[in-house]
């Protein structure tokens, strides 16, 4: 699952709210001129991507509307049509809540954005030198007490993400018995806060990292090897090392995709199609939430620079409504 600081003021935007944009006068007639309501979530990325397709259907003519909403939680909405669509599902941590959705025939798989997703426990490269075991999990417990706090001594600590992104992070750490307590951050700018902060100082460090993101681009580190997920790994609790428990593996791996309410796709089919058609990269999203996170520039003028930047890219992904 993405996610890094959104301001006060963001938040308080009418956006946020719910409050619907209008399509400037003379913009292409479209099929509808319902709101099209995309979810917006915690982190920086995700708001980013978000803004760039409802801008660019709003280019197209369309009205649309931003919806904050919980990342798994969302799809209650999605498949009622009270939500329409969400940008970026995980792999990593959103797999079966998807999948689990889509059986439900209410909701449509809109396509891969062209990110690739690692989601996984990562510690600073100083941090091999009281651990040279690592990246193999099986070190973990062999070096527990360099990775501890005063609060969690002789144990190790991870700093997982919210509580709200998913992962399976307090079950891995039980089915592969690590001596070590896991440790949720309250948002995400929390999560890199501290890891900037003990990065600096060469502190102990481990804790959830994930990719698209500036923080793997600005910090040398590794992400710790697990055992490989397979779907059994997290659906058999025979499967793997620990015979009695799920979930004795790495997160999955892989794409991020978009989703959506699948009646929406009838009733706005170009704007659906638009969203199949997006496609933006690892680097250029790293590049933009460093842009946010580390620069302090607002997430709309980023997006609009973006925007400028790349007409001929996404004047392509609404060809169906021009």
């Amino acid at each position: 699952m993405a996610r890094s600081q959104i301001t006060m003021a963001l938040l308080g935007t009418a956006a946020l709210l719910g409050v619907a944009v209008v399509p400037a006068e003379g913009q292409a007639e479209v099929e509808s001129k319902d709101p099209i309501i995309l979810t917006i979530h915690d982190w920086t990325g995700q708001y980013i991507t978000t803004h760039i397709m409802g801008e660019v259907l709003m280019k197209a003519g369309y009205n649309v509307t931003y919806q904050q909403a919980d990342y798994i939680a969302q799809f209650a909405g999605l498949e009622s049509g009270d939500l329409h669509i969400a940008m970026e599902m995980w792999e990593t941590t959103g797999k079966q809540a998807m999948e689990e959705s889509l059986k439900t025939g209410n909701t449509v798989d809109l396509g891969e954005t062209g990110m690739q997703a690692i989601e996984e426990w990562w510690y600073p490269i100083y941090m091999k030198e009281l651990c040279p075991g690592l990246p193999d999990w099986k070190a973990l417990n062999e070096c527990a007490e360099a990775f501890s706090t005063p609060e969690t001594a002789p144990s190790g600590r991870y700093l997982g993400g919210p509580v709200t992104w998913g992962g399976f992070d307090d079950e891995r750490a039980e089915a592969l018995e690590l001596d070590y307590e896991v440790v949720h951050a309250g948002t995400d700018a929390a999560l890199f806060a501290e890891l900037q902060s003990a990065y600096e100082r060469k502190d102990p460090w481990l804790g959830w990292i994930y990719t698209p993101h500036w923080a793997p681009i600005k910090f040398e580190g590794e992400w710790v090897e697990f055992p490989r997920y397979t779907d059994e790994c997290y659906d058999d609790p025979a499967w793997g090392g620990n015979p009695d428990m799920a979930y004795d593996c790495g997160k999955p791996r892989g794409w991020i995709k978009k989703v959506g309410w699948k009646a929406g796709e009838e009733k706005w089919p170009c704007a659906y199609e638009a969203v199949r058609n997006f496609k933006i990269d690892n680097q250029s999203m790293g590049e933009m939430i460093g842009q946010v996170d580390l620069d302090g520039r607002e997430v709309d003028e980023v997006v609009a620079e973006w925007v400028q930047n790349n007409e001929s890219e996404w004047k392509n992904w609404i060809a169906c409504s021009q």
